[in-house]
């Protein structure tokens, strides 16, 4: 038999270790699942309110460029200062006339010769402007009022020109009635050949146009322009009738004349022209002259669309030249033409045209 203790004092029973909770499985994934899920959703959240944003923006910013206010005109207030009164204007004024003015002294000087010439100061006799007599001033006024002494010491040589003929200037026995004159020269060989057959050389011509410009007033100007098709020009303008430009002159009639028929456009100082003497007279034009002298055989051609033919000009191309001139200077300006064996249709036809400027229409021949 097995003994049987029994203790009279019983004792506290030891406490129970606690009972681990028993996971189940699976329960771990879920969680993480769950967390995955909510962050997901977050973003996903977050991401749908920006764009809700900014497509709100967007239809915010199209509305504003569609619902401009409109234009609105504003009148701001000028501010005008008063008028000066006139006392303040006298006062003004007065102050300024006190004011001493400047004063130049530096005058413009030339180191150079130049090509033209300004006009020479006329010779005074100062003998006869202050007479020591007084007897004289006296008899110079009585025989200017009595008897015909006036008359031929007054009118004698007054349009004389150079040689103080009292018929004035005149180029082969034309009178040169203007004081800006145009002289035209023909040199073309069908031209320089006539004047030889007609007893008038081109010689002959170059002794004339010297006497002629050598008889002209220093209140006078003028210039030359010799053509064939082409042309060559003493001057751009008509200049002063200075000795210094007179000189010039006859220097270029010496030198640059030709007579061999033609003016190449290749040459130094000759222009290009296809419209014949028409486009000589254009040219002249623009010198503005109140008569002009042509030198030709009256027969007259050209060729303006620059063709190989070279037929006759047109007489209305000069009337219609004739009438521009007229126009420009206002008034009639006398052309006068020099010609070499004629024909009876050019003396005809061009001498009842420029006879209704004033000018005249000769034939030029020995005599």
């Amino acid at each position: 038999m097995s003994e049987v203790s029994l203790s009279l004092d019983p004792e506290t029973p030891p406490p129970k270790p606690p009972k681990k909770k028993r996971t189940k499985p699976g329960s771990s994934d879920q969680e993480k699942s769950h967390r995955r899920a909510l962050i997901s959703s977050i973003i996903i959240g977050s991401v749908v309110v920006h764009v809700i944003a900014l497509i709100l923006f967007g239809l915010w910013t199209v509305a504003q460029h569609f619902t401009r206010p409109e234009a609105r005109f504003e009148m701001k207030k000028v501010v005008k200062i008063p008028p000066k009164t006139p006392e303040h204007k006298m006062n003004v004024a007065k102050h300024e006339a006190m004011t001493p003015k400047p004063t130049f002294n530096d005058k413009l000087i030339s180191t150079r010769p130049i090509d033209f010439a300004l006009p020479d100061l006329p010779q005074v006799d100062m003998d006869q402007m202050l007479p020591l007599d007084p007897s004289e001033l006296i008899s110079d006024q009585v025989s200017s009022l009595v008897g015909s002494a006036a008359l031929g010491s007054g009118m004698g040589t007054g349009m004389g020109g150079g040689g103080g003929t009292g018929k004035g200037m005149s180029l082969f026995g034309v009178p040169a009635n203007g004081e800006r004159i145009l002289l035209l020269f023909d040199v073309a060989i069908s031209v320089v050949n006539k004047a030889e057959a007609s007893g008038v050389p081109f010689d002959k011509v170059k002794e004339e146009t010297v006497k002629f410009v050598d008889s002209l007033p220093i209140s006078s100007q003028f210039s030359l322009i010799q053509f064939t098709g082409n042309y060559m020009q003493f001057t751009d303008e008509l200049i002063a009738a200075t000795p210094g430009n007179k000189k010039l002159a006859k220097q270029w009639v010496e030198k640059k004349w030709t007579t061999a028929g033609g003016l190449s456009s290749a040459a130094a100082g000759v222009t290009q022209n296809f419209r014949g003497v028409i486009g000589v007279l254009e040219r002249g034009l623009e010198m503005r002259p109140d008569v002009i002298f042509i030198i030709s055989d009256a027969s007259f051609n050209w060729r303006p669309d620059g063709g190989n033919g070279y037929p006759a000009v047109p007489y209305d191309e000069f009337k219609t030249v004739i009438k521009k001139i007229e126009e420009e200077s206002r008034g009639r300006v006398p052309i006068h033409i020099f010609a070499f064996q004629p024909r009876d249709k050019d003396a005809k036809e061009l001498g009842r045209i420029i006879r209704k400027t004033g000018g005249e229409f000769v034939e030029l021949k020995e005599k």
